[in-house]
């Protein structure tokens, strides 16, 4: 049942990242609040959770992008993954730690974006992406999630998104 809470509030997320997000673009970048729940979620319930919901949230990105299907799929779970590594070796009632991993997660994602850009013949010069999109979008995305960390532990304590197993 947590797993149907969590893919509604990535499908929530989702729409309001296509949608009202357009209005908050800070350097020519928006959060990413997918992948922010996706490393969300990865911190607090490891690395097969994380990478296995890294996937679907990344799934259902890639269906509303338009852009190379599985893209968000493949670093969606990555980050997850990379995230849930840290779920027993960081102190997780910290919300410090929590936007810090976020905004380290994104970085990785969004490396092994740029990766899978250059492997489908994408070119961008590697100085262009990391100060235009990589870089800002992991500040962005650390800042975000510190604000939402709260809200979302708590509900992985005490509310909707709390549980053993997917």
């Amino acid at each position: 049942m947590r797993s149907l809470y969590f893919l509604l509030l990535v499908l929530g997320a989702l729409i309001l990242q296509v949608t009202a997000l357009h209005f908050i673009v800070v350097l020519g970048v928006k959060p990413d609040l997918v992948l922010i729940l996706v490393i969300l979620n990865g911190f607090l319930r490891g690395t097969r959770e994380g990478a296995f919901l890294g996937f679907v949230g990344g799934i259902l990105q890639d269906l509303v992008s338009g852009g190379y299907f599985g893209m968000h799929a493949l670093t969606n779970m990555f980050a997850g993954y990379l995230a849930g590594l840290g779920e027993g070796r960081l102190y997780r009632d910290n919300r410090v730690i929590a936007a810090g991993l976020s905004g380290f997660c994104t970085l990785g994602a969004q490396l092994v974006y740029y990766l899978l850009l250059e492997l489908v013949g994408v070119q961008v010069p590697v100085l262009t992406a990391l100060v235009s999109i990589i870089i800002p979008l992991g500040v962005y995305n650390a800042l975000v999630a510190l604000v939402i960390y709260g809200w979302y532990y708590r509900s992985h304590q005490r509310g909707m998104l709390r549980g053993r197993e997917i």
